[in-house]
């Protein structure tokens, strides 16, 4: 037995014993063997780059995001035959005032968790106890204050309404830390899935009960049963129940943190809402519907965009906190991918609002909506502009400074539509647009205030997304008045043909369009391109290599 003293010659002896067995039996090659930190950053590259992480998650998100846009594009053309403008007129009112109670059942804490760097189960179960029980509570709240609100719109028809839409919140409630849970753990497959199928099968039921008469029932029914089989879908696929309530928990943190983006949130429905309300006071719910389904068939879509890149957008951010160069990279290739292809199908709907509401809601009654259509489009493209400085709001935990900028954009945002109101349905609609063109520029100059971002290339992102936007509007327009007399289904994809055509002429042209058009290639390439796994045969791409060198990695 070796001494304490030849303790260590013993072992540095047996080691070199070993060596030449293995090395004589042929089971070790020097030559492959890493060291320890080689080991390491080997197994970094065993798990996916941010970059592919996240163009695959785009193309999973935006693939459930398109068929649920599709789908709902599909319920606006079926209903918009089988029920009346007063039918969607009676249930905005509802959704209007009530819609802002989802803002509390969510409390911000759904945020709060996918953005947390850790989350043990304990917070989790108690976030889901918070959650369920606040949506119970507005549920009740809503069920006894539906007469009240009946007596604001001094519509009767309006207390069944609201008292059945009430139960929403409480399936929505149950469902919040499930969705939240699925999106930290990057499932987005299981929530594309949610997000389809729930509209798919509460399509077929408004259908049968419009149909058969059910009138403005058929769409408190599909609301009732889309959240319904939502609800059923995450919780079936997160697979875990939750615990008793701890109070040894510490929450403190993420309650200020949701606090703070209720505010913001309800900040942003009073003002996103105003519009809806003052029609439906000064003008009745048939105007009202009008204006409605202008409203669900081009900003609804745009919503349901926008919410899923920001899922995926808030925790990849998060990650990259400590690395300035990679954050700002990642922040402005979102920038461009997602202003560039929204704003041409924005500019090209704009353009193109005549033959895109014959195609979709028909003519006759829903011949009025085209106009709204057209400014309504407009405001998306420069709400879009502003949209990526709530993600840096949102992860570097600027939350106090994020409802202070809401707050006067909203305050803007009211007071051009009440002045707009003065001319009606149409007013309303260019005072909604005009807000975001006069803040957007605001917001990036706020948030420079706050924190550190490249403030002169997201403004010069965003003056290259509203030229093509424009671009593509001028051309639909000009294609589609031309071909006025043409079935509105060929005036619309000529018109949106044409402006694509040109948009891509541009491209070829102007370097820095086509600098923006090569980065939105590279995000579709990583979209599609297989994941690889492992190294060696397996191991990450000259690409994935060359993009952490450069910063451009992040997406």
């Amino acid at each position: 037995m070796p001494t304490p003293a030849s303790g260590g010659r013993w072992t540095l002896c047996w080691q070199r014993r070993r060596t030449c067995w293995l090395l004589r039996s042929g089971r070790w090659n020097p030559f492959s063997e890493t060291r320890s930190s080689d080991r390491v950053k080997s197994n970094v590259a065993v798990v996916p780059s941010l970059a592919n992480q996240a163009a695959r998650g785009v193309l999973v998100t935006m693939s459930g995001q398109a068929l649920r846009i599709a789908v709902q594009v599909l319920s606006v053309a079926i209903l918009a035959r089988l029920l009346s403008p007063a039918d969607y007129g009676l249930l905005a009112m509802v959704a209007a005032v009530i819609g802002v109670a989802d803002i509390f059942r969510d409390f911000g804490l759904s945020t709060a968790a996918i953005q947390a760097r850790t989350l043990s189960k304990s917070q989790r179960n108690n976030l889901f106890w918070i959650n369920t029980s606040i949506g119970l509570l507005l549920s009740i709240l809503v069920w006894i204050s539906a007469p009240l609100i009946a007596t604001l719109y001094q519509q009767p028809s309006l207390v069944p309404i609201a008292q059945s839409l009430a139960w929403t919140f409480l399936l929505n409630g149950i469902a919040t830390q499930y969705r939240a849970d699925l999106n930290r753990s990057l499932r987005f497959t299981l929530l594309a899935t949610a997000d389809v199928a729930g509209p798919v099968v509460a399509l077929g039921v408004a259908a049968g009960l419009a149909a058969g008469g059910a009138g403005y029932w058929a769409l408190v029914a599909q609301q009732l049963v889309q959240f319904a089989v939502m609800l059923v879908i995450v919780v079936a696929g997160a697979r875990w129940l939750p615990g008793r309530p701890s109070r040894a928990t510490s929450m403190d943190g993420m309650l200020r943190f949701g606090w703070n983006i209720v505010a913001t949130q309800l900040i942003g429905y009073v003002s996103s809402n105003a519009d809806s309300v003052i029609i439906g006071l000064r003008y009745g719910a048939d105007p009202l519907g009008q204006y409605n389904r202008a409203f669900q068939l081009l900003m609804n879509p745009l919503n349901q965009v926008r919410a899923p890149v920001t899922r995926i957008a808030i925790p990849i951010l998060a990650s990259l906190q400590d690395d300035e160069k990679r954050y700002s990279a990642f922040l402005l290739r979102g920038q461009s991918a997602l202003g560039h292809s929204l704003g041409f199908v924005l500019g090209a709907g704009a353009g193109a609002c005549v033959p895109l509401t014959a195609v979709f809601l028909g003519a006759g009654e829903w011949s009025g909506v085209a106009p709204i259509l057209s400014l309504l489009a407009i405001s998306g493209i420069f709400q879009m502009l502003a949209f990526v400085g709530y993600w840096v709001y949102v992860t570097r935990g600027l939350t106090r400074n994020l409802v202070q900028y809401s707050v006067v954009s909203s305050v803007v945002k009211v007071l051009l539509v009440l002045l707009g109101s003065q001319w009606g349905v149409i007013g309303v609609a260019a005072g909604y647009a005009l807000a975001p063109a006069l803040t957007w520029p605001l917001s990036f100059w706020w948030l420079s205030r706050c924190t550190p971002v490249p403030v002169r290339s997201l403004y010069g992102g965003a003056l290259r997304i509203v030229i093509m936007s424009f671009v593509a509007a001028a051309t639909s327009w000009v294609v589609a008045t031309a071909l006025a007399d043409v079935p509105a289904l060929m005036a619309l994809l000529s018109a949106v043909g044409a402006a694509l055509i040109i948009c891509a002429c541009f491209a070829l042209v102007i370097p820095p369009i086509r600098r923006d058009a090569q980065e939105i290639l590279d995000v579709a390439r990583r979209m599609l391109r297989p994941t690889r796994r492992g190294h060696g045969k397996g191991g990450s791409s000259r690409d994935d290599e060359k993009s952490s060198k450069d910063g451009k990695g992040s997406l």
